[in-house]
Formats: structure tokens, sequence, C-alpha cells
């Protein structure tokens, strides 16, 4: 049986997505616990004393207190083993976690340059480092596009701890071409998945599985504009 579950989230946030990614692939219940970072609800108390280090996300669950994204996702497949995360064999299992830490060190790298200047940075023009950004990304979603070449996600029949990792950057490119579409079409991106076809459909066909609204960021519901 399913103990309480909850999660401390800052909405938008792609550490803690993956968590929710996860614990909805796998058909789990869980609670939200949506931090203000506006208001450093992240660096204060109560939060503080879960994690001293103020970083999101959290999972609790019946006194257990996880602190790392990654480690949440490992830990789910352990304690409940149906619809794995990471494979059932030990040749999937290395083939997911070969495509999830690429992710978390390349993807994350390559968002990151592009989306924190422009989300919160103020930038408003194309700058040579914006520039290398994208077409970091690019190379990303190349990567991507040739993984989902022979299947319907990342690694595998089903949804894996690779895609709860690397769909929340995808869809935070999207969401900087909904917001600053200007800027956004100056680094190439009119449509954030123009030429990768399989990611576009790799992306629809996680949108379309149960419980997926719940994962958004309640501040981007019914919201096209707007800062992150």
């Amino acid at each position: 049986s399913q103990m309480g579950m909850t999660v401390h989230v800052v909405s938008g946030a792609p550490r803690p997505w993956r968590v929710l990614l996860g614990l909805t692939f796998k058909g789990l219940d869980y609670d939200i616990n949506y931090l203000q970072a506006s208001k450093r609800e992240h660096k204060s108390e109560p939060f503080i004393s879960l994690n001293p280090r103020g970083t999101v996300p959290v999972l609790e669950a019946e006194g257990l207190v996880l602190r790392d994204s990654i480690g949440i996702l490992a830990w789910l497949d352990r304690a409940y083993p149906d619809r794995p995360l990471f494979g059932g064999s030990a040749n999937e299992a290395a083939a997911i976690w070969q495509a999830t830490l690429e992710s978390c060190d390349y993807l994350r790298a390559a968002s990151d340059g592009l989306l924190r200047p422009i989300f919160f940075g103020g930038a408003t023009s194309k700058t040579p480092e914006l520039t290398e950004a994208a077409e970091s990304m690019q190379a990303e979603l190349r990567r991507l596009e040739d993984l989902l070449n022979s299947g319907d996600f990342l690694s595998g029949n089903g949804p894996s701890a690779a895609d709860a990792v690397s769909y929340p950057e995808v869809r935070l490119v999207q969401r900087a071409v909904e917001t600053t579409s200007e800027l956004m079409a100056e680094l190439g991106f009119q449509e954030p998945l123009t030429g990768y076809p399989h990611v576009s459909a790799w992306k629809r066909r996680i949108e379309a599985l149960d419980g997926f609204e719940r994962t958004l960021p309640p501040h981007w519901r019914g919201q096209r504009e707007g800062h992150e």
C-alpha cells in the first residue's frame, strides 16, 4: 500500500518537475507544497529545516526526507517496483541511466544557459552568449531526436526516468517561445520543436498521460503571457 507523499516544489522549476512526472508515470498519489521563490520560502523556515541547502525538490514520505531529484526517482522505483522508471533488466537500466544523466548534465546546462538570462536576467536582445546557448540547446534536441528515432520514449517502451528529466527542459524552451517570442525567434526557436518531429510526438505522448496536467506549473495554466 502507498504511504502519503508530499513533494515540495517551486512552480516551474525543472528538478521538482522531474519528481512530479516520475510519480505520474508510476501512477502514484502525492501532495504538492508550492514554495514561493519570490518570498524566498525555500530559503527560510520551516523548509530550511527539511533541507538546509534550501533547494527543491524535497520529498517527504512517512518520516523519510529525500532531497535530490534523481535520488527520489531511484527510491520510488525501490519502494514501488511497478511501472519501473529505471527498467527491468541490467541493460535497460544502463541505457536509462545513461540517457537520464546525459540530460541531467548537458540538457539542463543548455536549458539553463539559454533560459536563465531570458526568464531571470531580463535579456531582450541576442548576445554571443545566448547564441552559443541556443546552439547547445539545438544540439541537445538533436540528441533527443536521435534517441526517439527507434521508440516512443527516450529509452524503452514506456516513460522512464530519462523522460522525467528531459521533458521539463523541452517544455521550458516552449515556455520561453510563448513568453518571449521575438528574442527566441532571433535565436532560432520560432516554434521550439520545428525540425524535431520525433521530439514533438514524444512531448504530446507525455502530455496525454493520465495525471500529466497536475504536474504543470499552476502559474502557467491558461496563461500565455507573463514572466517566470
